[in-house]
């Protein structure tokens, strides 16, 4: 049976399914756009999206006191200047370094600073993203901009696009040009937690040029950042994301949006405690495993893939826009250079049609929907960097 289901998902049917699901999310994307600007006249509460914090944050930096990034109270207030009185309050805890895009991108009003902003780091990811599958745009770029979190990061207004196009660029370069692609690679600090494996992969890898070069971006961008706002605003930062625990353990942020381990214990009921005990248990097989991945030198399709899923389980703050990163794991398990399996074919094809409905899933019966889609394709990992030994053994 999963032959036949395999040999239907072929490459004609998939490339037409994935059109008809692109234009699917394109008419609910134009339908809630045009609700958030009260085009039906039967909104009953202003709405937004994340974008907001960041926009707001960027327009603080500009008048001149970016450390009121952190304060809550000066940052909502700055984000309702940016949209109108009566959103909803969005988070800022990013530090200092992202903090200098929003001041650029606040220098434009609101909504072209949206749409440079996810159109801009949209392209960067699927130039990322088609590269590393190396297979002609034609063939590729409805797929791709198919995939439903592209629909979520969009909506929500997040960088999702950003993170993989840097792990996307990064991993792609390792081999080539490793000083650019550690460059790359360190600018994921504007997300740090997001870089808790990268030195443990370019460690056990023995990358120590691009070991360098990611230390010396992440210093620099540091300095640069210093320089631009003071280390006031660094305390703030500091200071803001120290307490921010309190924010994710209280489920003020939507449990259900959680892609993590972590995550996923607060959304079944468990406690804290447990959730803390999880992740960190979660955490260190990450570590485990990609560094053994990369210490024994495994293919670069492999090796990309198990840095680009594992951080996902690493990290105990993910959220479903964070799924991006899951593509830049697929993409390096699809390419070309040898045979996809049928059952690796239909697990992918099963993923859309799950994380569309992801977020109505996981409402509805409390499943961690995105952790699972992580687990599903850590494993895929797992199966192609097992065969690959096995191969090597003879």
């Amino acid at each position: 049976m999963l032959d036949r289901l395999a040999a239907f998902l072929d490459q004609q049917r998939l490339y037409a399914y994935a059109t008809i699901l692109l234009l699917f999310e394109i008419a609910i994307s134009v339908y809630f756009v045009a609700a958030s600007y009260n085009a039906f006249h039967n909104q009953t509460a202003p709405v937004t999206t994340d974008f907001v914090s960041f926009y707001a944050a960027g327009a603080l930096a500009d008048a001149g006191t970016p450390n009121l990034a952190y304060h809550q109270a000066d940052h909502f207030l700055a984000e309702q200047q940016a949209r109108e009185p009566g959103i909803a309050y969005n988070y800022f805890f990013y530090p200092p370094i992202f903090l200098m895009l929003c001041a650029l991108l606040a220098r434009l009003p609101y909504v072209p600073a949206f749409l440079v902003f996810e159109g801009g780091t949209l392209a960067l990811y699927l130039l990322a993203a088609t590269r590393i599958l190396g297979r002609p745009s034609r063939e590729t770029l409805i797929p791709l901009l198919a995939f439903p979190i592209v629909f979520w990061n969009f909506g929500w207004g997040q960088n999702g696009f950003l993170t993989a196009a840097l792990f996307g660029a990064g991993t792609l370069l390792i081999d080539r040009k490793p000083m650019i692609a550690g460059l790359l690679l360190g600018a994921v600090c504007y997300k740090p937690h997001f870089g808790i494996l990268i030195p443990v992969a370019l460690a056990a890898g023995r990358h120590w040029r691009a070991f360098a070069a990611a230390a010396i971006s992440v210093v620099c961008l540091t300095l640069l950042s210093l320089l631009v706002f003071g280390t006031e605003t660094w305390l703030d930062f500091i200071t803001a994301a120290l307490a921010s625990r309190a924010t994710f353990e209280a489920g003020i942020i939507k449990l259900w949006a959680f892609v993590t381990p972590f995550g996923a214990v607060l959304l079944m009921g468990g406690t804290p405690g447990m959730a803390y005990a999880l992740q960190i248990a979660a955490t260190c097989g990450a570590i485990v495993f990609v560094g053994w991945v990369w210490w024994r030198g495994l293919s670069l399709e492999v090796r990309a893939a198990a840095l680009a899923s594992a951080t996902l389980i690493a990290v105990p703050l993910a959220i479903f826009y964070d799924l991006m990163l899951a593509t830049i794991a697929a993409a390096w398990l699809c390419r070309p250079t040898q045979s996809i399996p049928d059952w690796q074919r239909v697990l992918f094809a099963a993923g859309y049609i799950v994380l569309l409905a992801s977020v109505q899933i996981a409402e509805a019966t409390r499943l961690p929907i995105g952790l699972l889609v992580v687990l599903a394709l850590v494993a895929t990992v797992v199966h192609r960097a097992l065969s690959e030994l096995r191969t090597a053994a003879g």
